[in-house]
């Protein structure tokens, strides 16, 4: 596995005097979750998600030599001011790693393919979408860079803008955080490989109960495990649950994805309802579509489930093969539970996609 001294940049050929990359990258959704975390982004926990494939952020990032280094944000083609915070704490803290950003003026342009207002936390792939562009600069000193460890140090640097982007690199199962069962890391998340065909193009659909902004931020719910009177017992069960998950992954126990998943999203939940302050982010309709998928499955044995972010939307798991009996689930029933009616059909996807090759000049 790699160290972060393996992260630290050396350069072999010059940068030329601008250029241009253009990314997209996708959100995740997790299965085992990841809540509480140490200094400098390191998961109190190891986690494991699903790589979605419709959900993406785009970003082109143009670059020239200067002097005076800095960046413009774009967003949609406005500027966005109330995103450079972000955006600049990112690029101070990837600094040591990316030395060479202090000689560059950046001009980032970004949009999501889903709205931004839809409820769906964009931090996962954007900061994603940034870091590979990032990187493409970095390549064009290292020639000679392996697609590994240019992923490695992607998911590395997206880590460092936000925990779960380093989830959002590779697909299309994604584990991060160490754990004995699997190679994987503190620093960065790294895909696992032996999945089953049972879950091959498995479909999420994400209810939107709630389009707004939540009134308690991941950021400040992370920070609520550190005194948390059940955390020790959390951060063990997401240990052997994640064990339970890798083997489900691999013999496709479908039923045993189903119980895992939604125990996982209610523990997530229990958290923060049992943390000081306490605090509930899930809505009535929440529990309303909850329920009714309980009922669903009951009444036809599809193995249909849920999970849950750090919100009150809810993410509708399933096998390809019963897309249109879920489907008709949604039009029927469910969505009438969502703000608007609106939810997003989404599905397993492969990580992040170069949209175009460089323009550099020399």
């Amino acid at each position: 596995m790699l160290t972060e001294s393996d992260f630290f940049a050396s350069s072999q050929t010059a940068l030329p005097d601008e250029g241009r990359y253009s990314w997209s990258a996708p959100s995740n959704i997790a299965i085992v979750k990841y809540w509480g975390k140490k200094d400098n982004q390191i998961p109190a926990n190891p986690s494991a998600s699903i790589t979605l494939n419709r959900c993406q952020t785009m970003t082109n990032v143009s670059f020239k030599k200067s002097s005076s280094p800095g960046f413009d944000l774009y967003f949609d083609g406005e500027k966005k001011d109330a995103f450079r915070p972000k955006i600049s704490k990112f690029l101070e803290r990837i600094a040591p790693y990316c030395p060479y950003l202090d000689r560059l003026q950046l001009t980032i342009e970004t949009s999501n393919t889903f709205p931004h207002s839809s409820g769906i936390a964009s931090s996962a792939s954007g900061m994603a979408a940034l870091a590979v562009n990032v990187m493409s600069i970095e390549r064009l000193m290292n020639p000679e860079m392996t697609d590994e460890y240019f992923n490695r140090k992607a998911s590395f640097l997206a880590r460092l803008g936000s925990g779960s982007a380093c989830r959002s690199i590779d697909g299309k199962i994604v584990v991060w955080g160490n754990h004995r069962d699997v190679e994987s890391s503190d620093l960065y998340g790294v895909p696992f490989e032996k999945i089953h065909r049972e879950f091959e193009g498995y479909k999420d659909t994400i209810l939107l109960v709630d389009k707004g902004e939540k009134k308690v931020s991941s950021s400040a719910g992370h920070d609520l495990m550190h005194k948390h009177p059940f955390a020790q017992q959390r951060f063990d069960q997401a240990h052997e649950n994640l064990s339970d998950l890798l083997r489900i992954f691999e013999t496709g126990d479908l039923d045993g994805f189903v119980k895992l998943a939604e125990s996982e999203a209610l523990t997530l939940h229990s958290m923060m309802m049992t943390s000081m302050p306490y605090f509930i982010l899930m809505r009535p309709n929440t529990l309303e579509i909850i329920n009714r998928i309980w009922n669903f499955r009951a009444d036809t044995n599809i193995p249909v489930c849920f999970t849950l972010d750090a919100g009150a939307n809810v993410h509708l798991l399933y096998p390809a093969q019963f897309e249109s009996e879920v489907n008709e689930l949604i039009k029927s029933d469910l969505s009438r539970f969502c703000q608007n009616d609106h939810y997003i059909c989404d599905e397993m996807g492969t990580g992040a996609v170069q949209l175009t090759q460089s323009e550099n000049i020399g």
